[in-house]
């Protein structure tokens, strides 16, 4: 047996803040760490298994023999520690744990690997993430692309799929590859954010991203840990923000990852009723226990801290805080007031995003919370769960519905489209048209809509105007811009080769203008998450299928009018009230020719009448073209 060397990177103070589940830079005490210790380089590790009787690292370095290089209990901590001279960067290892509570034993991959083998193989790799950052000008500006009052049009994407090289194999980008092919894009499309599905360590490609082994360890089927640096710094050069899936909410059942880490439920709860998914058949971490606490928060922080993510979207949050989240009657244990009501799961998403705002103030949480959950983006202090943005998950229900009706029929669900009024201010809300409604035989975006080739792509883009309307932030996955036919499918390319057709390549420029528009009129934006931005004008002529509406800025002096028509039948002479007089400049129109339609419109604007509508002491006459949606602009 080799004996290490005596040293170690946990202080006492690090140990009782772990073990109180207040440590939340881990990532800097735990894991393989290449260091110099009494002149001689080597790589120290610590592992939490605190109901192990030995653990041991087997790697290429020792011909993976599990009686050689043995690790040392730290105290009454549960971790386990060790320094080897000579083992370097690039290593394999895995940790060998055999538990004393029934003699199991297995090799596990580190829960703090920052990068691991390419999947099927699942050891980890002793690396460092030494890096030279040339984003420096965003990271000191950060807070004018973030914050609430700034435009926020975000492109969600798969790394895997966005394009792929058939001449070699159909593989994908690499992370260098994108990061020069994807901020083009993103420039040109005038997006504000990108948002990445996991890239997360995953062992199954097909989970998306979200079956994730190493928490720590970005994916290494796309290059190493500096290579998604590089894309990311590459993306804040070019002024585009960079939000990452995280997924807190479970992880799978791999042998090597965290299920039953020593022979104990360590990060998982052990009565399956809390502990399992029986829709995603994977683990439910075990919120209460203080150092996964410590693990979970430390691992938000990392993100942020080591990559410089702008922003954290926190998956299936409604399946932490019910304790009955896709179970049936005597499937699942009341907490101790009798509820369903996760109250630990709760506690921790209060303090996460408490943390993460108290880290990185000039970032964003967001939630994809599919119930009505009160206040999921209002602070801790007044009972909130402190996320600073949620997916608007009832107004896509509702929006894909109403479009997905025969614009006939449209006049007799005429509320599924003002319903979200309602409630659009209770929350921080972000628009989502994600990776979820166009897989699983959904169809596409572009499939949902109806009528003819010409009637579904002007659907499309009154859908598209529609959104870019409303007061929130926007999300819009990849294909949807261009009107992809296919359902996404992971392990294929999106099909840029529609972008020779010219109506795919107009709802591709109608994306684009949409995008420079919101951006540019504070209008759109400014007001986004506060009611003293929006109006409406009409939101009760169902028979015609029409809403106007009044996007407002913090400035009185520039305000939009908006009209929506979502009939395919031409409104002539359409009379609507307006707040003033003067000129109205008709500056988007989605009926144009340049987007591929029938370029009906006002001619460049409208002149008012002193003639009183709809509680406004002046009226517009214009022409609404068929399925189209209109911004009309009005300089004080």
């Amino acid at each position: 047996m080799v004996t290490h060397e005596a040293m170690s990177l946990l202080t006492d103070h690090d140990l009782y803040l772990f073990n109180e589940g207040s440590h939340f830079r881990l990532y800097d005490k735990l894991g393989a760490r290449v260091v110099t210790h009494a002149g001689t380089s080597g790589t120290y590790f610590a592992v939490w298994a605190p109901n192990a009787e030995q653990v041991s690292v087997i790697g290429d370095f020792n011909g993976w023999d599990k009686r050689r290089h043995r690790l040392s209990p730290k105290g009454q901590s549960g971790i386990w520690e060790g320094f080897f001279p000579g083992v370097g960067k690039g290593t394999l290892f895995k940790y060998h744990i055999v538990s004393r509570l029934n003699g199991y034993r297995v090799d596990k991959a580190d829960p703090f690997s920052i990068f691991n083998e390419t999947p099927p193989k699942t050891a980890s790799i002793v690396w460092d993430l030494d890096y030279h950052w040339g984003d420096h000008e965003w990271m000191a500006s950060r807070r004018q692309h973030n914050a609430l009052d700034k435009p926020m049009a975000t492109y969600e994407m798969h790394v895997g799929s966005w394009r792929r090289v058939l001449a070699e194999g159909n593989r994908s980008l690499s992370y260098r590859e994108l990061a020069t092919q994807l901020a083009d894009y993103l420039q040109q499309m005038g997006y504000t954010h990108v948002e990445f599905l996991p890239v997360m360590d995953h062992p199954f490609f097909g989970s998306w991203g979200y079956q994730i082994t190493g928490y720590f360890a970005p994916s290494g089927n796309y290059g190493t840990p500096q290579d998604f640096m590089h894309l990311i710094d590459s993306l804040h050069q070019r002024g585009i923000g960079v939000i990452l899936d995280w997924v807190p909410s479970h992880f799978p059942t791999d042998e090597h990852g965290l299920a039953f880490f020593d022979g104990s439920h360590l990060y998982e709860h052990a009565d399956a009723r809390q502990g399992y998914h029986p829709e995603w058949k994977s683990y439910i971490f075990n919120y209460g226990r203080t150092e996964v606490q410590s693990f979970l928060i430390s691992n938000a922080i990392f993100w942020l801290d080591r990559y410089h993510a702008d922003g954290l979207r926190v998956d299936a949050v409604a399946s932490m805080l019910y304790l009955d989240y896709a179970r049936k009657e005597g499937e699942w244990i009341p907490n101790r007031y009798g509820g369903r009501e996760n109250i630990e799961a709760i506690n921790f998403l209060r303090r996460m995003n408490e943390e993460v705002y108290k880290y990185r103030p000039d970032v964003q949480t967001i939630a994809e919370e599919s119930t009505s959950w009160p206040m999921v983006s209002r602070p801790n202090y007044v009972g909130g769960l402190g996320f600073g943005l949620k997916w608007d998950m009832g107004w896509m229900h509702d929006t894909l519905e109403y479009m997905s009706k025969d614009p006939l029929f449209r006049r007799y669900h005429h509320n599924k489209l003002t319903f979200r009024m309602i409630y659009a201010f209770h929350e921080n809300f972000v628009l989502p048209l994600s990776h979820d409604e166009v897989v699983y035989g959904k169809s596409s975006l572009i499939g949902k809509m109806p009528g003819d080739e010409w009637q579904k792509f002007a659907n499309l883009r009154a859908l598209f105007g529609y959104m870019y309307a409303q007061p929130a932030k926007k999300l819009l996955f990849m294909g949807g811009e261009f009107g992809q036919w296919r359902e996404w499918v992971h392990d294929s390319s999106l099909d840029w080769d529609l972008l020779d057709y010219p109506l795919h390549a107009g709802l591709q420029r109608w994306v684009e203008d949409l995008n420079r528009l919101y951006r540019s009129e504070p209008a759109l934006h400014e007001l986004d998450c506060d009611p003293a931005g929006f109006e409406w004008i009409d939101c009760n002529d169902a028979d015609s299928s029409v809403l106007s509406l009044i996007r407002k800025a913090k400035s009185s002096s520039a305000i939009m009018l908006v009209l929506c028509n979502f009939t395919p039948v031409p409104r002539y002479s359409y009379r609507v009230g307006t707040p003033r007089g003067g000129q109205w400049q008709e500056i988007l129109n989605s009926d144009a020719a340049r987007y591929g339609g029938s370029n009906m419109g006002n001619l460049g604007g409208a002149e008012t009448a002193p003639i009183g509508l709809h509680g406004r002491p002046y009226s517009l006459t214009l022409t609404l073209p068929p399925l189209s949606v209109s911004f009309f602009k009005n300089q004080a």
